[in-house]
């Protein structure tokens, strides 16, 4: 891997800036969502090749070369040529901007800059935010939706301290929908591709009255899944969706205009499936190639035991293929439920304007899965509703905005609060298959390996079972065979426990009051000057029922021996019986907490304009993202507590769950940002130049270690930790190991400060050389890392252990060099009326790795990915023809690679792993693929 890796880089860098220049990713005019912006695109024709591109950024109307901010506007044709239908699909053409999905195709993570919030969990709010018509979306995933006709989207880069809504460390994605019109109108659209994929989109719009215009968008899709699932004779991550807006847009009068929206979308769908990494990237997989080798003598004791318990052998070989192994009868059913109404009034009283946006929303969304994805029934969700997350959200924000001094000064005041409950219940169960494989596990990663018998239920011969039962094994102390072999078959016997219905509640309060203004110095040189003050208010409670009684049978057997010579025997035991805290000892168990927290955030730009066409800026800004709780049970306390006299396996001997709430908490993230930038535009070219710096401090992380969910606050220390932060635990099973590596890499609270650190330039250009012909090209370069040396939090706790790989390292999906670019050809065809089209759109990355805990095996070689259209066009584009193709040329890629859950094999028998280079020792991996190469063609009409 490495050489092709180096090879692609290598490319890539040679590339890609000839690449960008010569194709491109955002050409075509963007309009603006109110009347001003309206006003000031009217100033040039769509056939000028000239036309403004105007943004509302900054919460006014303005000409996206006059805006001091980093932002890319991507219009509507745009999104129509590259067939984006979800913001994931702007990665096309925005390359600052990463948006990839995971264990649900209803929740989704955006990066910009390298920087997001990781993972599916709930309790993390968006680093890079997304609103929709003036309407923050609890989270970014929701715009993975169906989106229907879209006016632009524009991706603002870096934290929005001030303006926004809510507040946001990283950037936010701002869509806006096409408005209803006073004259009629109506589109229509068949798509049919590979897949047997179908979309039917429509929409209508017209006046009711003089005063009364409303228009109608839906859209309908539906497509098989690109997972095979033969076992249950079905494909996975299919698409089976629809969604209906409707709007009414009010204006009696020039002074007032009242907009009113409804939408609703729902999807029945399967996902998401994973296949495993295989032996050319992991290569302690070990030989799948002879079954008769002895567990013994395989390198990776997990994959002889998965084996043995039905697994194919080929799908830990299986690389790009999408085949995958799902338990009989296990299910990735999910629904999603997103509606909501919102409200905007825009009132002109003469000297000022007041804007409100008045937002309900609420989101559902149930998700199953075979979540240890694979043949053995390790670890499930139910195919049911008894797994979901559900969002309440209320906001309202409030804007009056004007002139003062004869227009020196451009002022803004608002006020925005959201009211969020959300609710989330889980299922998440032990498999029928799972006791037998625990206890296979245990006994071929101990001395009990000459026992093995894959036949019997505990996986230990009768052989051996009679010398545990007899305590006839010599290197066992006196008693404490029996010992192991009772606390063995209690592990064995755990067959479809769990949880039965964990639920977490979170109400959430968030208000704020801010300022932005504008100074004009001079006719030439601006002050931006916006300040913003943020009160955020959560109450938690969980409540928790389990049926897994082999872990207090356990607890009370092994919970002696924690503190002596057979800790290790003890907590695989303990660990194996009792983890992600799967224990009927919280069963009825209720807990709750809250917390409290402010912040200062702003921006200060001061922006100077030579000449008419050229621009240069210089920018401060302070971001922020609200801390909160895991949702997670897993986060109250490790299964196994290994710490001197605090050793323990139960909750009781901790205190009990309300004792451990705390653990839940993590801290806000905030950052302080820099640029440096210049945009040109004269006529048809425009060239945009920024450079940048953002330290994060309390960055928040989420981290699946392949048995819980950890969230954890990413800070740096000033002074050396001498290793501390790059040691492991003995009980993590590898060489390297620091026995003592729970207490190291300690820093003095004094010298904590900045985790992350994103820098680099972005540079986007645009050329319109003639009406029928644009292209586009972007270039962002982000080195986007970890301090080199790091703590865990702002107290200077210490890092945890299966983050041993983070200091020094860039993070996840956070590639260091991006190229996009598009070309647009619109030619008359004749003087018949038609016209033709052809685009082409491309998109190239460096490496990077696709896991928080930046093992190597999840890393992703550079690539290149291709979207291309073709087609002819009635007269006035009335009707129109045309061929597609998404990711054409096929590049296999991972989205997101992970630790296969509970599948981690034991380093002391056999082959001991030893290779510094490869961290992770025998844990399998799995990895959630990219859409392959999809085709169709189009049919659209207007009138």
């Amino acid at each position: 891997m490495k050489s092709s890796s180096l090879h692609a880089a290598r490319l890539l860098r040679t590339t890609a800036m000839g690449v960008s220049i010569a194709i491109a990713s955002v050409a075509a005019p963007a309009l603006a969502q109110d009347s001003g912006a309206d006003t000031a695109a009217d100033t040039a024709t769509e056939d000028s090749g000239d036309a403004p591109i105007v943004v509302t950024a900054q919460g006014r109307s303005q000409l996206l070369s006059d805006v001091p901010v980093a932002i890319s506007a991507v219009s509507a044709e745009t999104l129509q040529n590259s067939g984006a239908n979800d913001i994931r699909q702007l990665n096309q053409v925005a390359p600052s901007l990463l948006v990839s999905s995971t264990g649900s195709e209803a929740n989704g993570s955006a990066r910009i800059r390298g920087i997001g919030t990781v993972g599916d969990n709930p309790g993390l709010e968006s680093s890079v935010p997304v609103f929709i018509d003036g309407v923050y979306r609890s989270r970014s995933g929701i715009g993975l939706n169906e989106l229907g006709e879209i006016d632009r989207i524009e991706v603002q880069r870096g934290p929005q301290g001030t303006l926004g809504g809510r507040n946001s460390s990283a950037g936010l994605i701002s869509i806006y929908s096409k408005k209803p019109d006073f004259q009629f109108g109506a589109t229509g659209e068949v798509t049919y591709g590979n897949y047997d994929y179908w979309r039917l989109g429509g929409s209508v719009t017209g006046p009711i009255s003089d005063t009364l215009a409303a228009r109608i968008d839906g859209v309908w899709v539906k497509r098989d899944g690109f997972y095979d699932d033969a076992a249950n004779n079905r494909d996975v991550n299919n698409r089976d969706r629809y969604f209906l807006r409707g709007q009414l847009l009010f204006e009696p009068t020039d002074a007032l205009s009242i907009r009113l929206i409804a939408d609703y979308t729902y999807r029945d769908e399967e996902c998401c499936a994973a296949t495993y990494i295989d032996s050319s990237v992991n290569p302690y997989i070990g030989n799948l190639n002879n079954p008769g080798v002895p567990a013994s003598a395989t390198t990776n004791n997990i994959v002889r035991v998965l084996a043995d318990l039905g697994q194919d052998l080929g799908a830990f070989n299986q690389g790009y293929g999408r085949d995958i192994s799902v338990t009989p009868g296990r299910s990735y059913a999910g629904k999603t439920k997103d509606y909501g109404f919102s409200g905007q009034i825009d009132y002109d009283f003469g000297g000022a304007t007041l804007t409100s946006i008045t937002a309900y929303r609420e989101y559902r969304s149930s998700q199953a899965g075979d979540v240890d994805y694979g043949t053995v029934d390790i670890l499930y969700r139910a195919p049911d509703a008894d797994a979901y997350r559900q969002f309440h959200t209320f906001t309202q924000e409030l804007r009056l905005q004007g002139e003062a001094f004869d227009g020196k000064l451009d002022w803004l005041v608002g006020g925005f609060y959201a009211n969020e409950k959300l609710r989330v219940r889980d299922n998440l169960r032990f498999g029928e298959d799972y006791g037998k494989f625990a206890a296979c596990r245990l006994v071929t990663g101990s001395t009990l390996v000459p026992f093995y018998d894959p036949s019997t239920t505990n996986c230990i011969s009768p052989t051996g079972q009679f010398a545990l039962g007899n305590n006839l094994i010599p290197t066992l102390p006196t008693g404490v065979g029996p010992l192991i072999l009772a606390g063995v078959n209690n592990l064995a016997s755990i067959s479809d426990r769990g949880s039965i219905n964990d639920v977490y509640r979170q109400n959430g309060e968030n208000w704020a009051l801010f300022t932005h203004n504008i100074f004009h110095i001079t006719d030439k040189l601006d002050f931006t000057f916006g300040v913003r003050y943020t009160n955020d208010k959560k109450k938690f409670s969980a409540t928790f029922t389990n049926d897994n009684t082999a872990c207090v049978a356990n607890q009370a057997l092994f919970e002696p021996l924690l503190s002596g010579p057979l800790a290790a025997t003890a907590a695989g035991i303990l660990g194996l019986s009792c983890q992600g805290n799967s224990t009927s000892e919280l069963n009825g168990v209720s807990i709750r907490d809250k917390r409290s927290e402010d912040e200062w955030t702003g921006t200060a730009i001061l922006s100077y304009k030579p000449v008419d066409d050229l621009m240069l800026y210089a920018s401060y800004s302070r971001g922020y993202k609200a801390g909160g709780f895991n949702l997670d049970r897993s986060a109250l306390k490790p299964p196994v507590i290994l710490a001197g006299a605090d050793s323990s396996s139960s909750f009781a001997a901790v205190g009990g769950a309300q004792a451990l709430v705390g653990n839940l908490q993590f801290d806000p993230e905030t950052v302080d940002s820099y640029e440096i930038g210049a945009k040109y535009a004269t006529g048809p070219f425009g060239l945009g130049l920024t450079f940048f710096r953002s330290d994060f401090s309390s960055f928040q992380l989420n981290t699946f270690n392949g048995s819980v969910f950890l969230v954890q606050n990413i800070n740096g220390c000033d002074s050396d930790l001498a290793g501390g932060d790059r040691d492991q635990s003995k009980f993590l099973g590898a060489p390297n190991y620091n026995s003592a590596a729970a207490t190291t890499g300690a820093c003095p609270a004094g010298d904590v400060s900045h985790g992350v650190r994103s820098q680099g330039f972005e540079l986007e250009a645009s050329l319109v050389p003639a009406r029928d012909f644009r292209m586009t090209a972007g270039l962002t370069y982000a080195k986007t890392k970890y301090r080199g040396q790091l703590v865990g939090n702002d107290s200077g706790a210490p890092l945890d252990q299966a983050l041993r790989l983070l200091p020094g390292n860039n993070l996840s999906n956070a590639p260091e060099l991006v190229a996009t670019g598009s070309v647009a050809w619109t030619p008359d065809i004749g003087s018949s009326g038609l016209t033709g089209l052809v685009y082409v759109d491309g998109r190239m990355t460096s490496d990077y790795n696709t896991g928080s805990d930046l093992f190597p095996q999840k890393g992703q070689d550079g690539y290149a990915i291709f979207n291309a259209r073709i087609g002819i066009r009635g007269p006035d584009e009335t009707w129109g023809i045309e061929f597609w193709g998404q990711n054409i040329f096929n590049k296999q890629y991972a989205q997101v690679a992970f630790n296969s859950p509970f599948q981690e094999g034991a380093t002391s028998t056999g082959t001991a792993f030893a290779d510094p280079q490869y961290p992770g020792g025998r844990q399998l991996f799995s990895q959630f693929l990219a859409e392959p190469r999809t085709y169709g063609v189009t049919l659209r009409g207007k009138f």
